[in-house]
């Protein structure tokens, strides 16, 4: 059996959470009358030290979090979220289960309304056993919201001019619990954007050899800028004009690798980087993105 983000032990979530076969993903009812080709998206990478986590709001102004940084940024994340006039998300993506991605997820669940949570799917040897795990899983049950699975070939949505689609995960029995991640592709009029959470190199080929169209006006580097992704030839296909990289201030990792660098400036790709420039705020107008540095938004309490 494979498991949505089933903790092993003690909790009881077992019924709730446990998936097995294939299912169609369920997509929201949009009740908003605005047509989303109209209008902007905009996102932005927060600046949380050595972790993930990105707010879009949709034309419409509907929101979405994609991951929730470490345990100690959940409270700077909801306060960041009340600061931009959040109430509701109407959308939560947990990419992977490692704590750098939903360490924060619990305190936003807690102090949020939070329609949907989506998560990969997980072979039962691989689902963790953590603390940070177990909370995130707990503040999904009293939200009472439940996990929805996202594998490759789903959409979270999908609207006249806007759709956010999952590229990944394809498949089964990672050996890195890295390369369950949920990839995304946001397409808003003529741009495009791709999220790669910690996805290595072996993902990166499967989407390649999964035909998918890759390229992309922005990239959210994978994995911190590693060079355990970033492969040469994935970047030859997504060719994007911005990168983001989301990293700690001298962390230990010692991420982006210097070798990621040089390859996204191989392909011109302009450099975005929280650990230097702070968050980074990106918007599309649906024809051009840009993008720019927003130091005045800081999660990362090392600042």
């Amino acid at each position: 059996m494979r498991h949505i983000f089933q903790l092993a032990g003690a909790l009881g979530l077992c019924a709730c959470l446990a998936f097995s076969g294939g299912c169609e993903l369920p997509i929201p009812n949009d009740d908003s009358g605005q047509a989303p080709a109209e209008g902007q998206l905009s996102a932005i990478f927060l600046d949380v030290g050595q972790a993930d986590a990105a707010l879009f709001t949709f034309p419409d102004g509907r929101h979405m979090l994609v991951d929730g940084g470490n345990n100690n940024d959940g409270e700077k994340i909801c306060d960041y979220l009340r600061e931009a006039g959040v109430e509701r998300l109407e959308y939560m993506v947990a990419t992977h289960p490692h704590e750098d991605h939903i360490g924060g997820l619990d305190d936003v669940l807690e102090q949020f309304q939070v329609d949907n949570v989506y998560a990969p799917v997980l072979d039962d040897g691989d689902v963790p056993t953590t603390k940070t795990y177990e909370d995130f899983l707990t503040a999904v049950e009293a939200e009472g919201c439940g996990l929805t699975p996202a594998a490759a070939g789903d959409r979270l949505l999908e609207e006249s001019g806007l759709s956010v689609e999952v590229l990944s995960p394809a498949g089964s029995g990672y050996s890195e619990l890295n390369d369950y991640s949920i990839v995304l592709r946001v397409d808003f009029g003529q741009t495009s954007w791709l999220l790669t959470g910690d996805a290595e190199a072996l993902v990166e080929e499967e989407m390649l050899e999964g035909g998918y169209d890759m390229s992309a006006d922005l990239l959210k580097v994978g994995h911190h800028g590693s060079d355990s992704s970033s492969s040469a030839a994935f970047l030859q296909q997504v060719k994007p004009t911005n990168a983001v990289i989301s990293c700690g201030t001298d962390n230990s990792y010692g991420h982006p690798h210097e070798s990621t660098l040089e390859a996204l400036e191989d392909i011109g790709a302009n450099l975005w980087r929280t650990d230097l420039q702070g968050s980074i705020r990106a918007v599309s107008d649906g024809t051009e993105t840009k993008v720019e540095a927003d130091p005045t938004v800081c999660c990362d309490g090392s600042r």
